[in-house]
């Protein structure tokens, strides 16, 4: 029997911090299993057509996704100029684990378990953000990702990992496989997608990237009793 894409529910949403907030576009399909933050990469923000490909197929494996800028508009503005703040890990994991407190607190997603997607220099701010939020996030996928960024967090990560970097990446494949060595999870894994780039603009490359995040996701982040 075909299986048949679920429902979603998707609305801009007001991301409120302690000092700034943030906008974002939160997607829930109906009966949803598990919720995914996306931290995107440098230069980018919410509108990411890569991050927004991947959210596409976790809602078909019925997983609500957050994206959502991690700057504000006047930040935005002021690093367009100086590059700063896209680099500036600590502020970026700042923000992620103050939207998974947000997320905490809204009704529709409260009892949601959590995962990180995290693109670029996103994929080292989702790092730290998990190690700080140990209890909450239980699973992480980083699309090529700046784990190196992360430096002494790394054995603090105690959620489930997938690296995904593309197979003609070779500087950020070797970034990846000395950071693997040092994250603290008992589960994680490096996946190199052959012939892809940095990002992954190949044809069928980000639809293989959705695939293994999907997979990992819908195997850690999930309400759902396992299957096995």
């Amino acid at each position: 029997m075909a299986r048949h894409a679920p429902l979603v529910d998707e609305e801009e949403v007001h991301v409120a911090l302690s000092d700034v907030t943030l906008a974002g576009n939160l997607a829930r399909p109906h009966e949803a299993t598990g919720i995914v933050l996306f931290a995107h990469g440098s230069g980018s923000g919410r509108h990411s057509p890569r991050n927004r490909f991947v959210a596409s197929h976790l809602q078909e494996s019925r997983l609500a996704t957050l994206l959502f800028d991690l700057l504000t508009e006047d930040e935005e503005a002021i690093d367009q100029y100086s590059g700063h703040l896209r680099f500036d890990i600590g502020l970026l994991a700042q923000r992620l684990v103050g939207a998974t407190d947000w997320l905490a607190n809204q009704p529709m997603t409260a009892e949601l378990p959590v995962g990180y997607f995290g693109a670029s220099t996103g994929g080292g701010a989702a790092l730290v953000a998990a190690a700080d939020r140990q209890e909450r996030v239980k699973a992480i996928v980083s699309r090529g990702g700046r784990p190196d960024l992360a430096r002494d967090w790394l054995p603090l990560v105690t959620a489930p990992t997938l690296l995904i970097v593309g197979g003609d990446d070779d500087v950020v494949i070797e970034l990846n496989e000395s950071a693997l060595r040092r994250l603290g999870s008992r589960t994680k894994e490096l996946k190199i997608v052959p012939d892809a780039s940095h990002l992954f603009e190949e044809p069928g490359k980000l639809e293989d990237v959705a695939h293994l995040a999907a997979e990992w996701f819908g195997r850690y982040v999930t309400t759902q009793p396992a299957d096995r």
